[in-house]
Parts: C-alpha cells; structure tokens; sequence
C-alpha cells in the first residue's frame, strides 16, 4: 500500500500581491506544494514534499539508508560508491528533467530535483523553470542549498551534471559559482551487476525488475519535452505535474537503488545471485583479498556452475601465492566440471604447473595436449590462444623427446 507524503510546503515567498496576480494559475501550483522563488526581476517555482523515513519504496523502508551509511563507515574496504565520512543527511539525491537527450546548449533543463534526508523525514525539492529564459532564479535557488560533493545519481556524471554546467555557463554572471562535482554514479555500478540480466539496464528496468517498485499511472520519461513545451505555451501546470511526479519518483527510487547496491557490495545477506558480478568488480578495483574472500562464500554456497568459475578464480590466486599443489587440484576439478572455455583455461594452467613447478613433462604434455583437442573439438578457437598452446605442446614433446634419449 503506498503511502501519501506528508505536506510541509516551503513559506511562500511573493512579496506583493502584484506579484502574486502575473503568475498564471498560482493557486493551482499552491495546492501541488509548489511556490515561487524570485530572484533578479523573475521567478521559479519550487515544490516540496517530505516522506515519512519509515516510507517503504520498493524494497526498502528509507531508515534503512541511515544504516547502510552506517555499515560504510564502519567497513576498511574502499569502494567508489563508499559513503565512508559521510553521514546519511548528506547524501543528495539528484535528477534532471531536459527537453531533449542530446547535449549543448539547445537542451534545457527545465526541473532540477532531489531529495535528501531531515531528522525523521525524507524531503523532494524539485526546481522548475516556468518557461526557458528564467535559469536565473533556478540555478540561484538550486545553487544555495545543494552539497554537489556528495550527489547521487543515474548516470549523472555523463548527462546531468554537464548539461548542468552547459546551462551554468550562459548564466554564470549572475549565480553562484558551480564547484567541483564529486559523487556517486548508480547507473555504472548497476551496470556491472545487472548488465547481463537486464535487456537494458535504464532506471525503469532496475526498478522493476530489482528494486520491487511498480509505478501506478506514470507518465514516461520520453514525453517530457513535448509536455514542458505544451506547458510553456498553456501556462496551466496541471500536464506538468505528472512530469514532476515521474521525476520525484525517480529520485527515491536512487534512494532505494543506493541501499541495495550497499547491500551487494558489503555483503550483508552473504552469498547471493549478484556474487559473482561483485567477486569481479572488487578484483577489477584491485581488491585482491575482498574478492578471493567472495569467491569462497561463492565456493560453499553457490550453484555448481558458479561454484566452479569461483574455483577458478581463487587458483589463479593460489598460483600467485606459490601455493601450486592447492592451486593444482581446483584446476584439476575444473578441468573436468567447468565449461568448454574454462576447461581449455584449467587444462593449460595445469600444464604450466606441471612443467615447470613440478618438472613432470609428461603430465604437462597430456593436459596441453588435452586442451587442445578440446578446442579443436568444441570449435572454440581463439587464434592467439591456440598459437601459443601449439608451440607449448612443440616444446613440451622436445623436452619429452630429450628426456627419453637421455633414458
């Protein structure tokens, strides 16, 4: 059951009645929590709405952003998406609405939003531009309140932030400077996880899909520009609001995306589905002993296939350790349980610790010789790959051949 926000509208900030009177439809903005902002000779509106923090969304209550800060300050692993040094309150949570994908200065934003936490409420400020011209008193009004160093977005760092500064830029005479952006982009992390479980992996997909949120009644993402202009040109904000909803929305989903990305990473409910994709993306950053320690929950808990890929994994790590006899009987398994590739992979690496940590040329040769009758046979030839198994197995069968003259 969803749960309405409850209503805390900013003060209201015309200063006249004359004021008041040459905005059109004022009351009906008023009663969509929405007022105006006024700044150099023109305006703004912006609209606020606060939700309970025990508001769940999806999958998640939004308390539960309060502990996941938490468990990040509290982890030594380094991490992009760490929150380490931040507290909850921090956080910002931000999207854009455009009148068009592309990027330059023909592309508007017309609705800056996001949302952040206050005490025992979660507040959506949303700024909206009543017609292009007015970015004066927009980015004024948004400029003074925001923390750009610890924003959270969907692919913000590649699209909002600099159709942000494209925008700035027209008008920087006249607002505050714009500093520095530092943040935390979802949309990559998300990537990385669900990448090869999603069709595409857009907002609305991960929702839907991951998150457990199931909008009612959306208007989408797409019709956002033909809507702004009708509303530029109507002035009745009543098409506009079903915009401003889509993007409220949005931005608590970042909220709930955020938490569970946490979630993953940190490992808190141990060995899931998503694993794997963590294991790689923690050995991708570096974090050598985060993920051997990953693929071993992955080892006892997981399904076979992935049970074997870990193995995998960690010998190559075992290898490293001069641990060659541990290392040895996983590729031993994995020569025999894992798939065509990893077989071909397991069967090679046998045959370089054989030959050369253990001296049995002989064993060395078989399991070369192995491998590449299994890329032969399951046509999964890479050319580089087999070249060098080639002049592995050549060498190999000379050093067989001098073995047995000396004999």
């Amino acid at each position: 059951m969803n749960i309405e926000p409850v209503k805390h509208p900013s003060p209201e900030q015309e200063n006249s009645q004359a004021v008041k009177e040459e905005i059109p439809y004022l009351e009906k903005w008023l009663k969509n929590d929405t007022v105006s902002f006024h700044f150099d000779d023109d305006y703004c509106f912006i609209r606020e709405v606060r939700y309970p923090i025990n508001h769940k969304h999806g999958l998640y209550a939004f308390s539960e952003l309060k502990k996941i800060v938490k468990e990040w300050n509290q982890t030594p692993l380094e991490h992009p998406l760490s929150a380490r040094g931040v507290k909850s309150e921090d956080l910002f949570f931000f999207d854009t609405e455009t009148t068009g994908l592309g990027g330059g200065a023909g592309n508007t934003i017309f609705l800056l939003g996001y949302a952040y936490l206050e005490g025992d409420e979660v507040v959506v400020k949303q700024h909206i531009l009543p017609q292009p011209g007015s970015e004066i008193p927009l980015y004024q009004s948004f400029l003074e309140n925001i923390n750009y160093e610890t924003l959270v977005t969907y692919n913000g760092k590649s699209f909002d932030w600099p159709q942000l500064k494209t925008r700035h830029t027209l008008i920087k005479e006249h607002v505050p400077k714009l500093p520095e952006f530092g943040h935390f982009d979802l949309y990559h992390a998300s990537r990385r996880l669900w990448r090869n479980k999603l069709e595409r992996v857009k907002l609305s997909a991960v929702e839907t899909d991951i998150l457990g949120v199931h909008r009612e009644d959306d208007i989408p993402g797409y019709l956002a520009p033909m809507i702004y202009f009708d509303f530029v040109e109507r002035k009745n904000p009543e098409i506009l609001f079903g915009i401003m909803k889509h993007n409220e929305l949005d931005i608590l989903s970042l909220i709930t995306l955020y938490i569970h990305l946490s979630r993953k990473i940190l490992q808190i409910d141990g060995y899931t589905e998503d694993s794997m994709e963590i294991a790689r993306w923690l050995a991708y950053l570096g974090k050598k002993e985060e993920s051997v320690e990953t693929y071993k929950k992955i080892v006892e808990a997981g399904n076979e296939e992935d049970r074997i890929i870990a193995g995998h994994a960690i010998a190559f790590q075992k290898k490293k350790q001069k641990q060659f006899n541990e290392a040895l009987e996983i590729w031993k398994e994995v020569a025999l349980k894992g798939n065509v590739q990893i077989r071909i992979q397991a069967q090679i690496e046998c045959a370089k610790l054989y030959e050369h940590q253990f001296k049995e040329v002989g064993n060395a040769l078989k399991c070369a010789l192995n491998a590449h009758q299994e890329m032969l046979r399951e046509g999964t030839i890479v050319v580089k790959q087999k070249s060098e198994l080639e002049k592995r197995i050549k060498r190999l069968e000379m050093k067989e051949d001098s073995k047995g003259m000396s004999v």
